[in-house]
């Protein structure tokens, strides 16, 4: 069995041997080699690159903030240009392989951009896009005040009671414009915002600033909505800083004003100030003559003033309220109404009473050693009269407690 085994197995190897030998029409034995012929191989190719452009193609009222990213599926980046007439946007490649626009664009512009990229195989493909910008309706602006009669300058100190002030160009939503604005204090301190009208916010900590504190102010609007069709017309930004911590009191009763230099008594002047009383102003507005009680802000200083009582309603020569007094001496200005500390060598009741129409008569010393070292933001606080200063006039800021000052 097993030898028959071997014969089988041997005719069924030749008949393979002879499967492979071939054939010949003659019958004749084939000498020629024969070959089976390989199936046919296409060259590999390789996947078309694929483009993405964000802003898409077409597309409208892109805020102009969005990036442009560029990407290139199964393919490389080679270039990326985008352009608007002549301008230019830089961009930059990403780790990821992206590119990325690096600057904001602008409003109401249309953007071309032209992608060159190569598929694995190294052949380049370009393609075109373009998309246009939102172009709003209205844009606000802002400025930085030190107060209604003063702009902040950057870099410059002021005095511990200085609010930040923001002022927009037109009226904006009150939330979008706070969230539009960083304010940073070094030593950290919480704050709070109270918005004068529409258009011009405070912002103040819930104490006088210490001395030596920076403050910067960022002000991150550009893009962002700011009302219905009001955005943002562009980032703006400041500095200033506090120098020493310096507080006047002037009290009404004891007609002496104190000067508290970073916690210490350096000058104790001999004051008058209101007289007290009232009269009717020319459009039948109430005018009081008692110097306004609470914190005040110094607003700015003058070396010579005039003052008048036509610039609240007094203009008749024959009212015995009536006067005029010419160049005055050594001006700090403390409230939008009028009310001054000044020199006023004619007052012979300083120290004793008040005589004056609001102001605070100082000796012509006093007055100029005032306007020599005060600073715009320096606070004048008066105590013991009967009319308080409203917030709206001057920065009245500090005369509303912080928990219920704003938001």
């Amino acid at each position: 069995m097993i030898q028959r085994r071997k014969v089988i197995i041997g005719a069924v190897g030749l008949a393979v041997a002879g499967t492979a030998a071939g054939c010949s029409s003659s019958g004749k034995a084939d000498t020629r080699s024969w070959v089976e012929p390989a199936a046919d191989i296409e060259p590999a190719v390789a996947a078309p690159v694929r483009l993405s452009v964000t802003p898409a193609d077409g597309d409208t009222d892109v805020l102009p903030v969005k990036p442009i990213v560029v990407s290139a599926a199964d393919g490389k980046l080679q270039s990326v240009t985008v352009t608007a007439g002549k301008a230019k946007i830089d961009g930059a490649l990403q780790d990821d392989g992206t590119w990325r626009s690096t600057g904001d664009l602008a409003y109401g512009k249309k953007y071309t951009v032209t992608v060159t990229a190569t598929d694995n195989a190294g052949t380049a493909t370009t393609e075109k896009t373009a998309f246009t910008t939102l172009k709003p309706e209205n844009t606000a602006r802002v400025t930085f005040q030190a107060n209604g009669m003063l702009a902040l300058k950057e870099g410059r100190t002021y005095g511990a009671g200085q609010p930040v002030i923001v002022a927009f160009s037109r009226a904006v939503n009150k939330k979008a414009a706070e969230k539009a604005i960083e304010i940073t204090t070094s030593p950290a301190v919480p704050g709070k915002f109270y918005w004068k009208d529409d258009q011009t916010v405070h912002w103040r900590p819930a104490k006088y600033w210490a001395a030596g504190t920076t403050i910067k102010v960022n002000v991150t609007m550009f893009g962002v909505k700011l009302g219905k069709t009001t955005y943002g017309a562009k980032n703006a930004s400041t500095h200033f800083r506090i120098g020493r911590q310096l507080i006047a009191v002037s009290d009404n009763r004891t007609h002496l004003t104190k000067v508290y230099i970073d916690g210490k008594l350096v000058r104790t002047m001999k004051s008058s100030l209101g007289k007290g009383g009232g009269t009717t102003g020319a459009n039948g507005e109430q005018i009081s003559y008692w110097t306004a009680g609470g914190p005040h802000v110094v607003l700015g200083k003058k070396r010579k003033h005039t003052m008048s009582s036509a610039s609240y309603g007094i203009s008749d020569p024959k009212d015995p309220n009536y006067y005029v007094s010419e160049n005055i001496e050594f001006c700090t200005r403390i409230s939008y109404s009028g009310e001054y500390l000044h020199a006023a060598p004619w007052n012979g009741s300083l120290g004793r009473a008040n005589l004056s129409h609001g102001c605070i008569n100082l000796s012509t010393a006093d007055a100029k050693w005032v306007y020599n070292n005060f600073l715009v933001g320096d606070i004048v606080d008066v105590k013991n009269t009967p009319r308080e200063l409203p917030i709206w006039n001057g920065l009245g800021d500090w005369t509303v407690p912080f928990d219920r000052y704003g938001r």
